[in-house]
């Protein structure tokens, strides 16, 4: 019998519960590649998680945690070898499958992406899903023919996981970025990272009008709800928006009138069943389009120990940019 730590959920009579403690490799999922997790990160799905304030988790045990990286360990996949550095975003871990706050786990090698030259296991999840989820963004815009001269672009959640490095991309990639935020007193912080101009995001926030004055060619939103409506109703004629969360929640109280008097593009994000190739695309696209030292400057280090506390600190809103786990 092989211990070893892991953040455990389980299900109680009211709610769950959550505790570090040791947890049996002999109960881990079937799966083809067994990786010692070194690094992970701590997403808005992980706080909704190990809070217990959302019924993210649907089975029971789970080991919370969407996000790894590390090292191969035991492969009968023909694409992995012991050794080999890998990453492993969303495909239901902390969620159906036992998940990354923990010293291994065993997953389908078909979820495995090779971790890119020039990015090392802790800047992966310095990453996480929240940056991968902006590159697919990104990509999405892109693929829509957004460019740098069409206009300015917006990205709502700023100084969140997701904002931050949507905006080191976008600003490197040479838009204009125009960054809604609550907390204005993280002006300075956002503008270090490429932001041109700071909105609050009680300029968001009212009921939407069907139509209203054009502001940006494009944007990435993280929020949802009452800003997305908004954001539609003041892109530019045949913008797009890359709608990818929903910390204000699922609804969206808008119009066909953007779309139909506009033509513009509403982009959906999906981030957890994300075809392979996509995400393969993506991490390259990190390791080429993100500047290194603004990821240093959004990223800040905890051990697992600390997972639980930051959990709510990051559903009240209080994390700037990223935290990477330690794990082992």
């Amino acid at each position: 019998m092989t211990m070893f730590k892991a953040i455990r959920i389980d299900k109680a009579e009211k709610g769950t519960t959550v505790a570090l403690t040791q947890f049996d490799e002999a109960e881990l999922m079937d799966g083809d590649v067994t990786v010692m997790v070194e690094w992970s990160t701590v997403n808005y799905k992980d706080g909704l998680a190990v809070t217990g304030k959302a019924p993210v988790v649907r089975r029971f045990p789970m080991i919370a945690g969407i996000d790894f990286s590390g090292t191969v360990s035991e492969s009968s996949n023909p694409n992995w070898k012991p050794g080999d550095k890998v990453i492993c975003n969303g495909w239901g871990m902390g969620e159906t499958h036992l998940g990354a706050y923990a010293e291994k786990a065993r997953v389908k090698g078909d979820w495995l992406v090779k971790l890119p030259q020039g990015i090392s296991a802790r800047d992966a999840m310095a990453i996480g899903t929240a940056g991968y989820t902006a590159m697919l963004s990104v990509l999405a815009l892109e693929k829509h023919g957004l460019t740098p001269n069409q206009g300015p672009v917006v990205v709502t959640g700023a100084a969140g996981g997701v904002g931050s490095i949507a905006i080191a991309v976008l600003s490197k990639l040479g838009y204009q970025v125009i960054a809604s935020t609550g907390r204005v007193s993280e002006s300075d912080y956002l503008k270090k990272l490429g932001a041109s101009e700071i909105i609050d995001r009680a300029e968001l926030s009212g009921a939407a009008k069907p139509i209203a004055k054009e502001r940006w060619a494009g944007g990435i939103d993280s929020v949802g709800s009452t800003t997305l409506a908004n954001l539609l109703s003041m892109t530019k004629y045949r913008g797009a928006i890359a709608a990818c969360g929903l910390a204000a929640g699922m609804d969206l109280p808008s119009s066909v009138a953007p779309f139909i008097l506009r033509g513009v593009c509403l982009l959906g994000i999906d981030s957890v069943m994300c075809p392979i190739a996509l995400r393969r695309q993506a991490w390259d696209r990190l390791a080429s389009d993100l500047d290194a030292a603004k990821l240093a400057e959004i990223t800040q280090e905890i051990s697992l120990d600390e997972v639980i506390a930051a959990g709510a600190r990051v559903l009240a809103g209080e994390i700037r940019g990223r935290l990477v786990v330690k794990i082992s």
